[in-house]
């Protein structure tokens, strides 16, 4: 009640023409607070199954916009609109070449990209540091860990043999993860709303590995991409026993990589940026 008050007052003063809401509990007052005031409301799913946030101001909103087809069955059909998931506007024009280029990477072998988003994911930092001597004669590494975990990898990367130390590219954080994306092979990440948006534009497949405490929205995700043969999943629980296996899979049987790179190119759409823009301005 006390972020309605404050959200009823903003907008009695601002007066403004649209509002844009993604969902998460503190959009609920704002949106409350704009549909008093009789502002049209554009809200936009980013993953395939809304919460409970998005279920409420969907009932609101003049229009829905939502990643993936499948989700057009939690709403009434007639406001919704299926627009992708906006990629930054950086992201165009990378290539493959590009992004080996920008990181120091060999242009002919392949290359596994393992993030878990800015703050890394401590359960995928040590399953590939388990794993990584055996990796690291498959593929070169590039390794989003986080500012948490980075010590330790820091020095697991100094004990490398030194044959193997040259293919290992370890970052605490990459402000141009576009030439990551856009240099990898295959990727090992957290299967949040950005995956269905990212791995598609850079037709990339991967191993989705959903973090277990994000309620249902990131298996989800990870079961439409993995349905459409772009992903394998894996259980966080289960990947230290399961993650070389699956590389070792993946890695040494290039076909099945390059058919999971082109399913995920398929469900790219790169325009999801003006559409979500055009609609919004379009209430406006």
């Amino acid at each position: 009640m006390r972020g309605w008050r404050l959200a009823y007052g903003c907008a009695r003063c601002q007066r403004p023409s649209a509002l844009f809401a993604t969902g998460g509990y503190a959009s609920v007052p704002v949106a409350l607070a704009a549909a008093a005031h009789r502002v049209p409301i554009l809200v936009y799913l980013p993953d395939v199954e809304p919460g409970l946030a998005v279920r409420l101001i969907a009932r609101l909103a003049a229009r829905v916009a939502v990643t993936v087809r499948d989700s057009q069955k939690y709403f009434a059909r007639k406001k919704v609109v299926v627009t992708g998931y906006p990629v930054r506007a950086e992201f165009v024009g990378l290539d493959r070449e590009a992004g080996r280029r920008a990181l120091g990477l060999a242009q002919g072998d392949p290359v596994l990209l393992v993030m878990g988003g800015s703050r890394g994911a401590r359960s995928l930092n040590h399953a590939l540091g388990d794993v990584l001597e055996h990796v690291l004669p498959m593929a070169q590494v590039i390794h989003l860990t986080g500012e948490l975990d980075w010590p330790w990898v820091s020095e697991l990367r100094q004990e490398l043999p030194e044959e193997l130390g040259d293919r290992y590219h370890a970052f605490s954080y990459l402000h141009d993860i576009g030439y990551a994306l856009a240099a990898a092979d295959l990727a090992v990440c957290r299967a949040g709303a950005s995956t269905l948006g990212e791995l598609p534009f850079f037709g990339l497949g991967a191993v989705l590995v959903p973090y277990p405490h994000a309620w249902r929205y990131q298996r989800v995700n990870a079961e439409w991409l993995a349905d459409r043969g772009a992903a394998v999943t894996l259980r966080d629980e289960g990947l230290e026993r399961e993650l070389l296996p699956t590389l070792r899979r993946l890695l040494t049987d290039r076909e099945l990589l390059k058919r999971m790179g082109d399913r995920s190119s398929e469900l790219s759409q790169p325009d999801a940026a003006a559409r979500l823009a055009q609609i919004l301005w379009t209430l406006a």
